[in-house]
């Protein structure tokens, strides 16, 4: 079981849970913000903005946090002025962790990355020093469609290839293909889930034992830090490790 595959559905399962009680709201608008303030306030011509706004729709998030986020973003609010930050380290069993935050307190918010990566036996790295373990792709997830059916329309859509785990679907693109074949699929009448940009590690660490529990940990306490949007890892663990935290 590749254990950064499940981790991610993991993560979709967690984020709807934190969507009950509100908690997700806080990082969905921090990335609108962020899209509208680099990119517009018009999502037809914002694709980042889009994908922003689709996000917040499938968490609940009430359309006036929506339409108040866009306005900070523009400036038409007061509100703190926000950064993207990437961190790189390394967790237990030598796996690579990739984090993106959104942050209005750089020094703040990477003392406590920092603080977590050593209390769960890890240990935060310089710039670069595990990127290149990491690809960047489009990755579009869809439903009621059979596999041979998807391959065939994905890659005339001028996707890379698919994926199909644990029953969820998914359509790979490079980066700069995303929305063009998100658009493709959906005009072929595909039922498209979610589309985003993400990092795909190249090859996978495998742990066990004390260290994958150690590595789950601080997977989760990255996830539940207020300022990080994502955390990508390379790692296998066995699959009844990851059962027991969804």
């Amino acid at each position: 079981m590749a254990g950064h595959s499940k981790w991610a559905n993991i993560k979709h399962k967690k984020m709807r849970e934190d969507a009950k009680r509100g908690r997700i709201f806080t990082k969905v608008a921090r990335e609108i913000i962020v899209a509208t303030r680099l990119g517009g306030g018009d999502p037809d011509s914002n694709p980042r903005l889009r994908r922003a706004i689709q996000l917040a729709k499938s968490v609940n998030m009430p359309k006036e946090n929506i339409e108040r986020a866009i306005k900070r973003g523009l400036g038409e609010l007061p509100g703190v002025a926000y950064e993207e930050v990437i961190y790189e380290g390394y967790g237990p069993g030598g796996v690579a962790i990739l984090i993106e935050a959104i942050t209005d307190n750089k020094n703040r918010t990477v003392s406590e990355i920092r603080t977590i990566f050593n209390k769960h036996g890890g240990n935060l790295g310089e710039a670069g020093c595990v990127a290149w373990m990491f690809e960047r792709k489009g990755i579009i997830t869809v439903q009621g469609i059979d596999e041979d059916t998807l391959m065939e329309i994905a890659l005339e859509a001028g996707a890379e290839d698919i994926k199909v785990e644990d029953e969820v679907m998914q359509v790979v693109t490079a980066p700069d293909d995303l929305e063009e074949v998100k658009k493709a699929l959906e005009g072929k009448g595909v039922n498209v889930v979610e589309a985003q940009l993400t990092y795909i590690p190249q090859s996978t660490v495998s742990v066990a034992g004390e260290k994958a529990e150690k590595l789950l940990k601080l997977l989760d306490a990255l996830e539940n830090h207020d300022d990080v949007q994502n955390v990508y890892a390379n790692f296998d663990v066995p699959e009844e490790m990851l059962s027991g935290i969804t």
